[in-house]
């Protein structure tokens, strides 16, 4: 068999070295594994007196300079062809300029509008940022030309990114009836088996029968398992992609970010510097080096269940928060999912989002606030947003959701269930943390976009509509919270193991719940309806009345911001975000000098989940007022999980209270962080750090504080009476 495969590829060569080569015959033996002659036939296109002929000839040559040069000379004349814009772009795309390839592939349009290859083009770009287009694209072009056989196989690589493993293998047969060495159809196959946990190796061996150098067949596959949350799987068929091929440099890129993922630095700083030292420069390997670079700038804490990555100059601050959470989260997770994690974890905290951009570069979804790669946890730091715009505590459960599920199901599970656990985790741990109902969501809702839970994966990686990941997000975490109502928490559990069984989510909710999947939906769509159809039917109305009396804040009419708030605020309750009802009416109670009135409507505006740390701030300080110590310090700690960072007046304020309710451990950690936050007063800061440690019977450490504050304030009389007062009291017994 492999010998009769291969005869075709012999004649072509032979037929080549007698006549004039073409372009599609010169990849074509590239593509079957005959470097030496592709090379030779690709160094005669380049002394054709065909420009097009010779950019071709220097593209396959990696002379990529003159290759565009070349393509910039053929593509000048006005009625110059299509495709010669097509493969011009094609090129672009392939050296990490994916502006000028749309816009090649667009004017190609122009010339031709019913050109395949240039909807395939914009496919391609499309693809690689995981927009919704890109199967609009492929539509096209398969409509315009059925037989183009890549266009089939892309369609199928992208069904089987959105797990529509039907569609997947249907188009990836298409390729392969229309051409017998369809490789990337049938890395598809490879990958499909792999995914469901058998063995591959049947599509393999017709890959190496075809060729038995293509390494991209085991890219493709590494990346299908990227996307399938297999990361310890995809880093082994990134080996064997660059083993059979070596100068797949696109692999060796893929290697070196795939083994970052999982928390290693040597090995994946030399894969990818040998990436950059031979001409391979994408945003992602450059700025995965740069990122390598920088963790000199980390400090890195380890004890026997977690390992703690934070930039130095915010690691004194939060290290304490985030180790005392994840202990809660690891006690919490292990209880309820009965899952023991087979090492410790990694949690990596950036405070510069574009060093966590580069974490999760090319993977889909949001990636807003963290992404989990297995045992390794990386995410935004608070100090990386605006005051509010982010929650690390919520961000924090819901990564380490991910870390237990993929665990317990050994990564054999559906995006939306991991991601709708996670965000129903969020809301379990504080019902102030629970998802959002943002008015894209409530859009969505009115307009009847949720889709089938059998289908809801395809609304994560290649998204219909620009917010349908927020929107993908909510309904996976509600369906959760459906579950739990209706059937109990246990049933969530039940759901977890059936996924480790390899079942598929219709098979899950046939088996777990009794009903068919259509059965489900219905079920869920009566129960979200009536949960938030009010507010959904009534949204342009809220909308307009919230125009108005935004307009009357600003002109400061607190008469009717306050008469007209609460019937605006009927009709959406749940939105907290920007010019919200609840902070109008607070400005408007706090202009009358309305304590109670301006503390009530902020009291309903934190357990609505609203994050801005200053409204929250306000809300304390008028509890204190109200001689509400208690609730004063339970309101500042919600800050802490919102922006601790840059905010030495919430430490000690916060400090100071839990100090006078003799809470001293939790005092101690406030005025740490208050010491931490490089205050204007640091010896006053050292100072009531040690009069903490002192009351909680830790008499060295006090001594130790109090002599730091002395030695920035020698003449601090504070300071001098809490020495002698140290200096007085019993040594502690043995």
């Amino acid at each position: 068999m492999r010998f009769a495969a291969v005869i075709p590829i012999f004649a072509l060569a032979w037929a080549v070295s007698v006549r004039a080569a073409a372009p599609a015959d010169c990849w074509a033996l590239r593509k079957h594994g005959h470097s030496a002659e592709a090379k030779g036939c690709f160094e005669t296109l380049t002394h054709s007196g065909d420009a097009y002929f010779r950019a071709e000839g220097f593209w396959g040559l990696e002379e990529w300079e003159r290759a565009n040069e070349q393509f910039r000379v053929v593509t000048q004349p006005a009625g110059s062809k299509d495709l010669y814009k097509v493969r011009w772009g094609m090129l672009l795309h392939e050296r990490f300029n994916d502006n000028d390839a749309s816009g090649l592939f667009r004017e190609a349009l122009e010339k031709n509008p019913s050109s395949a290859e240039a909807y395939l083009g914009l496919a391609t770009v499309s693809a690689d940022g995981f927009e919704g287009q890109a199967a609009e694209y492929l539509a096209k072009a398969i409509e315009l030309d059925p037989k183009l056989a890549e266009a089939h196989e892309l369609m199928a690589d992208i069904a089987l990114s959105n797990d529509d493993t039907d569609v997947a293998v249907a188009e990836a047969d298409k390729a392969m009836a229309l051409e017998n060495d369809a490789v990337d159809a049938m890395a598809v196959h490879a990958a499909i088996e792999l995914i469901a946990s058998r063995s591959p190796e049947a599509w393999f061996a017709k890959i190496r029968a075809i060729n038995p150098h293509y390494g991209e067949a085991c890219a493709r596959v590494g990346r299908q398992l990227e996307l399938h949350y297999r990361y310890e799987d995809a880093v082994t068929y990134y080996r064997k992609a660059v083993e059979l091929e070596p100068r797949l440099w696109a692999a060796h890129s893929a290697l070196g970010i795939a083994l970052m993922r999982l928390g290693m630095e040597d090995e994946p700083f030399r894969e990818l510097e040998l990436c950059y030292n031979n001409g391979y420069r994408d945003k992602a390997t450059v700025n995965s080096l740069r990122l390598l670079d920088s963790y000199k700038n980390f400090e890195t804490f380890r004890d026997s269940t977690t390992i703690l990555k934070l930039h130095k100059t915010e690691a004194a601050l939060l290290r304490p928060y985030l180790q005392a959470e994840l202990r809660t989260i690891l006690a919490t997770y292990e209880k309820k999912y009965r899952t023991k994690l087979p090492g410790p974890v990694q949690v990596e905290v950036y405070p510069d989002h574009e060093d966590f951009a580069v974490r999760t570069t090319g993977m889909p979804g949001l990636g807003a606030f963290g992404v989990t790669f297995g045992q390794v946890v990386a995410m935004d730091s608070p100090s990386a947003y605006q005051p509010g715009g982010l929650n690390w505590g919520s961000t924090l459960w819901h990564e380490m959701s991910h870390v237990f599920i993929l665990t317990a199901t050994n990564h054999r599970v559906p995006r939306w269930f991991t991601e709708g656990l996670a965000v129903h985790e969020e809301g379990e741990r504080s019902p102030e943390w629970r998802d959002r109902l943002t008015p894209e969501i409530l859009v969505a809702l009115r307009d009847k976009k949720f889709l089938p839970v059998a289908a809801l994966d395809r609304g994560f990686v290649y998204p219909q509509y620009p917010s349908q990941v927020i929107v993908s997000y909510f309904q996976a975490g509600s369906i959760c919270d459906f579950v739990k109502e209706k059937w109990g928490e246990d049933k969530l559990l039940d759901m977890v193991h059936s996924f480790a069984r390899l079942q598929t989510t219709s098979q899950v909710i046939q088996q777990d719940f009794g009903v068919a999947p259509e059965e489900f939906d219905k079920e869920f769509f009566g129960w979200i309806g009536k949960k938030y159809g009010a507010e959904a039917a009534h949204f342009d109305a809220w909308r307009e009345k919230l125009k108005a009396l935004v307009v009357a804040a600003q002109q400061e009419r607190y008469d009717t911001v306050l008469q007209q708030g609460p019937g605006v605020l009927g009709l959406y309750p749940e939105y907290v975000g920007d010019a919200n009802v609840y902070l109008l009416m607070a400005a408007a109670d706090k202009a009358r000098n309305d304590d109670n009135a301006e503390a009530a409507i902020l009291t309903e505006y934190e357990h609505k989940g609203g994050q801005m740390p200053n409204a929250l701030k306000r809300l304390a300080t008028l509890e204190e007022r109200a001689r509400k110590p208690a609730e004063a310090a339970a309101t500042l700690e919600r800050v802490n999980y919102i922006y601790p960072v840059k905010d030495e007046d919430l430490h000690r304020r916060l400090g100071d209270l839990l100090y006078a309710q003799k809470r001293y451990d939790g005092a101690i950690r406030e005025y740490a962080a208050c010491v931490a936050s490089n205050p204007v007063d640091k010896a006053g800061a050292e100072f009531n750090l040690a009069q903490s440690y002192f009351a909680a019977g830790q008499k060295d450490k006090a001594e130790e504080t109090v002599l730091a504050a002395l030695e920035i304030a020698p003449g601090y009389r504070p300071a001098q009476k809490l020495l002698l007062a140290l200096q007085r009291s019993p040594a502690k017994p043995d």
